[in-house]
């Protein structure tokens, strides 16, 4: 069942305490900030309750999301932010203790692995991890075949296809899939980010919060609402960025409460 939109009847959010925050299209858009947005967060903080800004995008780091949102005036810490690079470095400490991975990723996510002790190794892996490497080229995409072919696990920082910039879109992780799989006929053993569920209980964990008590805020279906309904979470859309009215029953994902935008959550928080 769709809710209405712009409602929150039975006064779900009066028990949320942890807003998980997409960023782009449901906060921004590039580097305007959405109508309203800002209040929002104000409004949270002045309820006694927290925010973190969650986000698949692994090529980059939480410094740059700390400066670009320095830039439109918000000046947060490191500790906001969450990555799917972060919570892939997670995983692998719980699942793959002291193993070798090769990481197929730009620079800023090998030294946040590099920092948090991964052994990273060209040669003599043991582990694949695919982020969103947006310096590839065809030596690694060889090299990660031939891991991949060689049966080493394969484990993805996210599943999205495209990136969205100023100019349009550019092929994200969910595409490096793809030639993976064409060349190797694997996709990854397991995917970190939204819509799966490891993203979600690293963010909550590191928030100090519980599922009941956690909501995620975004405006795409298929990796933020899916990511709180299909995890015991609580999922809002916002219609501020992708996803319409009409999408719901497309893609038969249902959001627990639907709002214009974050900023007509604010009398219900």
């Amino acid at each position: 069942m769709i809710p209405q939109v712009n409602r929150d009847d039975k006064k779900i959010l009066k028990n949320i305490t942890c807003y998980a925050l997409d960023m782009d299209g449901t906060i921004y858009l590039g580097e305007k900030w959405i109508d309203g947005a800002k209040e929002f967060l104000k409004a949270v903080e002045n309820a006694g309750k927290k925010y973190m800004f969650l986000t698949n995008n692994s090529s980059k780091n939480p410094q740059a999301y700390v400066e670009k949102l320095g830039r439109m005036g918000l000046k947060i810490s490191e500790e906001k932010i969450v990555t799917s690079g972060q919570a892939a470095i997670s995983y692998l400490k719980r699942n793959f203790p002291e193993k070798k991975v090769f990481l197929l990723g730009n620079e800023l996510l090998k030294a946040e692995f590099e920092e948090e002790g991964i052994a990273l190794r060209d040669r003599n892996a043991q582990v694949v991890v695919a982020g969103f490497d947006t310096t590839l080229n065809y030596e690694k995409m060889c090299m990660v075949c031939d891991l991949v072919r060689a049966g080493l696990p394969y484990i993805s920082t996210h599943p999205d296809y495209n990136c969205p910039t100023e100019t349009g879109f550019i092929p994200d992780a969910g595409a490096i899939h793809a030639f993976i799989h064409a060349s190797t006929g694997r996709f990854p053993d397991h995917i970190i980010g939204k819509p799966n569920g490891d993203i979600m209980d690293y963010l909550a964990k590191r928030a100090g919060t519980s599922k009941e008590q956690t909501a995620i805020v975004g405006d795409r279906l298929y990796t933020d609402v899916a990511a709180g309904v299909n995890n015991g979470y609580t999922g809002i859309l916002v219609l501020s960025g992708e996803a319409s009215l009409q999408d719901i029953e497309k893609e038969k994902i249902y959001p627990d409460l639907i709002f214009d935008s974050v900023k007509e959550m604010v009398p219900y928080i």
